[in-house]
């Protein structure tokens, strides 16, 4: 797949990315990049968004960050049909006896937190929200689009596309590729880049029913959890189409195949689930398999793995769909800045050494819930799912003096440091109240306090003489006559730089920097933190 000869290939397009795979990793990739001016071309081999309502728990996190790019409010009425729907229930049929393995009302928004909150919302509802603001922001989008063959070189990588409707066949130049073609997707396969992890542990398949339940399902749970002889183990989910209900079963790979689930047979299960004979109309059926693992490498060269391509593990407590748009997330700004020229091609390898670690994490905490949740013994859950949603620590060289060694701790941090989430503030900007995280989205955010117009005035300089996008704001009381106005007075702890000091936000929402006071001319340790930051010297 990669190739140090000279290519000599005639092209037909050229793109600064193109994304192979349209789920949450490559629609968000399109959507982030996007908006930064990023010229995008993003290929699936789907025709369409498929009615399977895969992927439907949206945490805190990747809603605070859908805020900052203007999709929340469809995202959250997307969401609407499942706002009743809460616990976990085990059973042997819908129509027994309820054992409720998760009952308690966990909080959606966590107001003192976040001004995200979560929100239940299936795949096929959200994908044509992220599909319309990608096309937005300029993006071409081309589904029905089979990516055939990737090459790539030192300085650009090669793809031929297959449009499946026509037959037109294309060949097109990018600077950068993004993997988002899945867990079983070819690019990872041809670059020789394998997952470590037990691989798959169990063959599901899901259908799409039509049912009327509404005499049966008095109570919308988020999952029942289904487990009888007829069935095996299977489950129960709403759908955001009223009397649509996506029904999975597993199934023993060695003895038999997808292939097997007929129409028919996806029907009679689907009546065991169940518990009652009535009339149920079977509209898809697809295979998909469990497993366990994380890439090895999330770069090669100029391709770049991101969500099921670079990592998989079980749905239990959705995280999987989560962990793909904040993958997105992360790299989206790292090539914007690279592609443009504010930044080193070095920075391009934080992507992974932030990620991966990440993914590392979370497929443990899955596997863990999942055994709790599915084993033959359920317990009780020891998943704090703050911490797991807003808690993520980074380290690598795009933060400067990050004082922590893992992943988590053993509590959520509430202070701004290198390495961790920008903490939340509700602000006034103008009489409009915004999040801080609002601020974070296509360029580099210096907040300082009320005393520090000399950050104000630096930034200014620096922005101007590095090209680095960088925007600068006064925190404090309204008395202060300051930019942004701290509504519950919650900057001076969680910032904790006083009134003259100043943190360094990244475009993703990571604190990367902080100074509690400038020394002598601002300019130059704010200057020489972002060339840091972005690799274009070392920090001293």
């Amino acid at each position: 797949m990669t190739g140090e000869r000279a290519d000599v290939t005639a092209y037909d397009e050229t793109a600064q990315v193109l994304i192979v795979g349209g789920g949450y990793a490559g629609l968000t990739s399109a959507l982030f990049l996007s908006h930064q001016g990023v010229r995008t071309v993003l290929v699936d081999r789907h025709p369409t968004v498929s009615i399977q309502g895969r992927a439907r728990g949206i945490n805190q996190r990747t809603m605070e960050i859908y805020r900052a790019f203007g999709v929340e409010p469809p995202i959250e009425d997307a969401g609407r049909p499942f706002d009743t729907e809460s616990g976990v229930v085990r059973c042997e049929r819908i129509t027994g006896d309820w054992n409720w393995v998760l009952d308690e009302e966990t909080p959606r928004a966590l107001p003192d937190l976040t001004a995200g909150r979560f929100v239940m919302a299936d795949q096929r509802s959200v994908e044509p929200i992220l599909i319309e603001a990608a096309r937005r922001n300029g993006a071409e989008l081309r589904f029905n689009t089979q990516c055939v063959s990737v090459d790539a070189y030192a300085d650009h990588v090669t793809a031929v596309t297959d449009d499946r409707a026509t037959g037109r066949r294309r060949t097109i130049r990018a600077d950068h590729l993004i993997a988002a073609d899945g867990y079983r997707g070819t690019i990872r396969q041809r670059l020789g880049i394998p997952h470590t992890g037990p691989g798959i542990i169990q063959h599901w398949v899901s259908f799409v029913i039509r049912a009327d339940l509404s005499e049966i399902v008095k109570k919308r749970a988020l999952l029942w959890i289904v487990v009888n002889p007829e069935v095996g183990l299977g489950s129960l989910l709403t759908t955001s189409v009223p009397d649509q209900w996506t029904v999975s079963v597993t199934y023993d790979g060695e003895k038999e195949s997808a292939a097997d689930f007929t129409t028919e047979r996806c029907a009679r299960l689907a009546k065991a689930v169940i518990g009652r004979d009535l009339p149920v109309e079977v509209l898809d059926i697809a295979a998909w398999d469990e497993a366990v693992g994380v890439a090895d490498h999330y770069r090669s060269g100029r391709v770049f793995l991101t969500g099921d391509t670079a990592h998989v593990w079980p749905p239990t407590g959705a995280m999987g769909a989560n962990a793909a748009v904040q993958d997105a997330h992360n790299l989206a700004w790292k090539l914007a800045a690279s592609i443009r020229g504010w930044a080193s091609e070095s920075l391009l390898d934080t992507y992974e050494a932030e990620r991966r670690p990440v993914a590392r994490a979370l497929a443990q905490i899955t596997v863990r819930r999942q055994e709790t949740r599915f084993g033959s013994e359920p317990g009780d859950e020891d998943v704090d799912d703050t911490l797991c949603t807003l808690g993520q620590r980074y380290r690598s060289a795009a933060l400067l003096d990050a004082g922590h060694e893992s992943v988590y701790g053993d509590s959520l941090e509430h202070r701004a440091r290198p390495g961790l989430r920008a903490p939340h503030l509700w602000l006034d900007r103008g009489g409009d109240r915004i999040a801080v995280h609002d601020l974070f989205h296509d360029a580099f955010v210096l907040l300082t306090g009320s005393d520090g117009k000399p950050w104000i005035d630096a930034a200014r300089d620096v922005a101007g003489a590095t090209g680095v996008p960088l925007r600068a704001y006064r925190v404090g009381p309204a008395s202060a006559g300051v930019d942004l106005v701290d509504v519950d007075d919650a900057w001076r702890d969680r910032y904790d730089v006083g009134t003259v000091g100043a943190v360094l936000v990244r475009p993703d929402g990571y604190t990367a920097w902080r100074c509690d006071a400038p020394a002598g001319d601002a300019a130059e340790p704010l200057a020489g933190a972002l060339n840091a930051i972005l690799g274009r010297m070392a920090h001293r």
